[in-house]
């Protein structure tokens, strides 16, 4: 990876890192969970479960940059696979420049969430704020009388995830130097079509666990 790259990713791990410990100190997530965990355990092992996250906690801190690295070059090939079946080289390092910078975007979902609950919507509970996501379906729907398999794809139809489809598409016509309509086309043959079989292997795995 390239320091440029580099620096942009490790500025992309960090805001991620930032909000998450932001949001977990003004949510007050540990005693959401310890509260949630009392409905069904006794005391003694929702404390023992407490202790056993923050004594592993560390793990999240080395999972969230290689997960976020595995997306963004698995994004980056497929758009890549993409742009071969209309004939148009590029290469992989300038792909997975631009869908690095287009990650960007989805910093907005932790921000608005940690501001309605902060702000807004004071009274919530465990449940209440892992089934949220700002601007999607679900928040229109709501979840409570949703099966438990309908949720994550009405969280993922919304508002971020189409402007990062744009940002894709933009960042794709300025490297292939093509018209929007054909790089948008791009992302929604390939991009697209990945994240709709995801979606539905989602919901299937779901499903069989419900």
């Amino acid at each position: 990876m390239k320091l440029k790259y580099f620096n942009l990713f490790f500025l992309l791990c960090l805001a991620y890192l930032g909000i998450g410990i932001i949001t977990q100190e003004l949510l007050k997530t540990e005693i959401l969970l310890a509260e949630t965990l009392l409905e069904q355990f006794t005391r003694d092992q929702v404390i023992e479960v407490v202790n056993f996250n923050r004594k592993w906690e560390w793990i999240t801190y080395i999972l969230l940059p290689i997960i976020l690295l595995l997306k963004i070059a698995v994004i980056a090939k497929i758009i890549d696979v993409g742009a071969f079946f209309i004939d148009k080289k590029v290469s992989y390092s300038k792909l997975f420049s631009a869908v690095l910078k287009a990650e960007f975007i989805f910093l907005v979902a932790p921000v608005l969430k940690l501001g309605w609950f902060y702000f807004f919507k004071t009274d919530f509970g465990l449940v209440d704020l892992q089934n949220f996501y700002p601007l999607s379906l679900i928040n229109i729907t709501g979840y409570e009388n949703l099966k438990s398999w309908f949720i994550y794809p009405l969280q993922a139809l919304n508002l971020i995830e189409m402007a990062y489809w744009f940002l894709l598409a933009y960042q794709i016509k300025k490297l292939l130097e093509i018209d929007f309509g054909k790089s948008f086309g791009i992302v929604m043959s390939s991009y697209g079509v990945v994240l709709l079989i995801w979606i539905i292997a989602v919901m299937f795995f779901t499903l069989n666990m419900s």
